[in-house]
């Protein structure tokens, strides 16, 4: 058998301080943000293969990246 990466449990503090709780916000806006920053238009897709459904993501990713230069130009 392979082991792929390792994880480590956190111990547990005798004292709650909220650093943890924090964090877990800090990553709960980290994904809501990049939830609403991709722009791909909502709806079912099927493609014919990986490599198309990838092209239209990259299309999509590409066309936010040039909105977002606009507004900062």
């Amino acid at each position: 058998m392979i082991t792929v990466g390792h994880s480590r449990e956190r111990p547990i503090a005798g004292q709650a301080d909220g650093t943890l709780l924090a964090e877990g916000a800090r990553f709960s806006e980290t994904i809501a943000h990049l939830a609403k920053s991709t722009v791909i238009p909502k709806g079912v897709y099927r493609f014919r293969s990986h490599k198309d459904a990838n092209q239209q993501q990259e299309d999509c990713l590409v066309q936010d990246m040039r909105r977002l230069a606009a507004e900062r130009a």
